[in-house]
């Protein structure tokens, strides 16, 4: 099966007006020459209105993290997913490495997060990974597989044929290092080989992304796995230049 690529840029805590205003000036020059590429990128929730309204449908905008709950109400600092749609979020991403690590983030709860997303016609990106100490020890796979029954045993399945998966080795992100496309591929087999295990179908339309320090340099070999779709971005999400270079190697392996 095809599965169209995604370039996901996240922002994390950085931007401005003015800088955002550029960088999606940027952005959507290159759009018409990725065409078969979607682009998306999730900026801070405070410019997420700005940033969808000059997008203009061309690049889609997604949210950094949301509540779990199911109703607005007395959560202070918390955004409701409501609130995400109603600024122009189409995605929005659930378990970053930096979430569970920072705050608290666990497992049950980034699988309320997957489930109060798809509740309200957002897309999950589901983030997934494990830490240098966990690779070393021989616990990849192990942690990956607990990190998604967490979500597949609240949700089922079938949720993951409208959600998006981001295969992202913590000791991989904002380090420098990246993983092997190797090492990339065989995570991301093993995290659609979970999925198929209950249904072969949405395992093969489900889109995994790689990310860890994907540069303009790396991205071609990176997607040019089997398993890999795409890149969740982070870093160089953040130059126009660079940010499309990454779409344009999704955009080569079309064709």
């Amino acid at each position: 099966m095809s599965r169209q690529y995604l370039v996901a840029g996240n922002w994390k805590m950085n931007g401005g007006r003015a800088a955002n205003a550029e960088l999606i000036t940027g952005i959507l020059a290159g759009v018409a020459a990725n065409a078969s590429v979607e682009i998306l990128v999730c900026p801070p929730s405070v410019y997420i209105d700005a940033v969808a309204q000059q997008a203009a449908g061309k690049i889609k905008v997604g949210g950094q993290n949301l509540s779990e709950q199911e109703k607005p109400g007395a959560f202070t600092g918390e955004i409701h997913g409501t609130m995400l749609k109603e600024v122009g979020c189409q995605y929005v991403l659930v378990g970053h490495s930096e979430r569970r690590a920072f705050y608290g983030d666990a497992d049950d709860v980034v699988a309320g997060k997957f489930k109060a997303a798809q509740s309200l016609g957002l897309t999950p990106i589901l983030c997934v990974g494990e830490t240098l100490q966990e690779r070393e020890a021989g616990q990849t796979e192990a942690v990956l597989a607990r990190q998604l029954n967490a979500v597949l045993d609240l949700n089922g399945i079938d949720s993951f044929a409208n959600s998006v998966v981001a295969y992202e080795p913590v000791w991989a992100i904002g380090t420098g290092k990246t993983a092997s496309p190797q090492q990339a591929q065989d995570a991301h087999a093993f995290i659609r080989g979970q999925l198929a295990a209950k249904n072969a179908k949405i395992s093969n339309s489900t889109r995994l992304l790689y990310g860890g320090s994907v540069k303009a340099d790396n991205a071609v070999e990176l997607f040019s796995c089997p398993d890999v779709d795409g890149g969740l971005i982070g870093g160089a999400s953040l130059k126009a230049a660079d940010f499309l270079a990454i779409c344009a190697a999704a955009q080569s392996q079309k064709g």
